[in-house]
């Protein structure tokens, strides 16, 4: 059984990563069922919070039950005990990790994941990155975890480094929250100006209030024109997308893993974004620059010199391309975490 909250079909990494594992692990012929939760997670309701206690109470003690991370981070310990199946925690990042937290809630999380995590017998994480979080910072015993990488979908044909006859292309992906950076990545673009480019920043309005003071920079700094906000778009719109782009840039604050990044290098992109989170662990040195969070002048420069610097471009896509071929599938994701569900079966 798999707990998730909320539309399996949301548009983010962590929903793309658990309706893919789910997949797999029917494909691969691990008879897995889909306990679908509350959408209120991880802030939940208490008619949320009751029902999930109550699905997961009544469930087979037999059976594992994978748990969402924005359900088991969030909670109550007292009801999270409740349930009798052996839990594994599903951790992309710890919810306290999460950007624009007030310290009573970021206090609360810490303080519920850890003793949440004290009841599961086995995490699965898709990151080394999130593993170190979870023993150095929440005592989680390192025996317990398992990284299962998120997978890639092979991409045929790969040209890497093609030079565009018109202005470069510069894609980003990421949902419109503070998270992502878009806001330091319309600065940065804004320092370019000079050069002759367009952008394109895929993802959702996810957070309302953000999406509109993203919109409002991007009259101010006067983007229009230049970079557009695609919203969601189909996966062959994508794809597409990123067959087009000579650059693929993220000025994200923190990321657990970050899936986009996988996708940018099977599709042979350079990539710009930040030395944060797990991205140094995901995107090796010589395909792309990274740069301190939070600094557009330094985002810009990097960009600068990924967009005039043929040779540099077309190295750093080589090396994209190699390393986007060596990318693991959503299968090999699945049978990792297969293995652990039969070691608690």
């Amino acid at each position: 059984m798999f707990a998730i909250p909320g539309d399996l079909s949301t548009v983010t990494g962590g929903y793309l990563y658990e309706r893919r594992l789910l997949e797999g692990l029917r494909e691969i012929g691990t008879d897995t069922a889909h306990l679908p939760l509350g959408s209120s997670f991880p802030d939940p309701s208490p008619d949320d919070s009751a029902h999930a206690v109550a699905a997961m109470e009544a469930l087979d003690p037999a059976h594992p039950l994978i748990v969402d991370g924005l359900v088991f981070g969030s909670l109550a310990t007292a009801g999270l005990a409740r349930a009798r199946a052996p839990i594994v925690a599903m951790i992309h990042h710890p919810l306290a990790h999460e950007a624009g937290l007030s310290d009573a809630r970021r206090e609360y999380l810490i303080r519920t994941e850890r003793d949440n995590l004290a009841l599961a017998r086995a995490v699965i994480v898709p990151s080394p990155f999130t593993a170190r979080i979870l023993i150095d910072e929440y005592g989680t015993d390192p025996a317990r975890i398992t990284v299962a990488r998120p997978g890639t979908d092979r991409v045929d044909d790969v040209v890497p480094g093609i030079v565009s006859a018109g202005p470069a292309l510069i894609v980003s992906v990421g949902i419109q929250h503070p998270r992502k950076g878009h806001d330091v990545l319309l600065r940065a673009l804004a320092e370019l100006s000079d050069l002759p480019w367009t952008a394109v920043i895929v993802g959702s309005a996810y957070d309302p209030v953000h999406a509109a003071e993203l919109a409002t920079l991007h009259t101010e700094l006067r983007l229009e024109g230049r970079v557009r906000f695609a919203g969601i778009v189909s996966v062959a719109e994508r794809d597409e997308l990123y067959r087009l782009a000579s650059v693929f840039a993220l000025a994200t604050r923190y990321e657990g893993y970050g899936l986009v990044f996988d996708e940018a290098l099977a599709h042979g992109l350079p990539v710009v974004s930040c030395r944060v989170g797990a991205v140094p662990e995901t995107v090796r040195p010589d395909a792309g620059v990274l740069v301190s969070p939070d600094d557009p002048l330094a985002f810009a420069d990097a960009l600068r010199a990924v967009l005039t610097d043929d040779t540099l471009r077309i190295r750093m896509a080589h090396a994209a391309a190699e390393a986007g071929s060596t990318l693991p599938g959503w299968l090999d994701t699945a049978r990792t975490a297969q293995a652990v569900l039969d070691a608690l079966a």
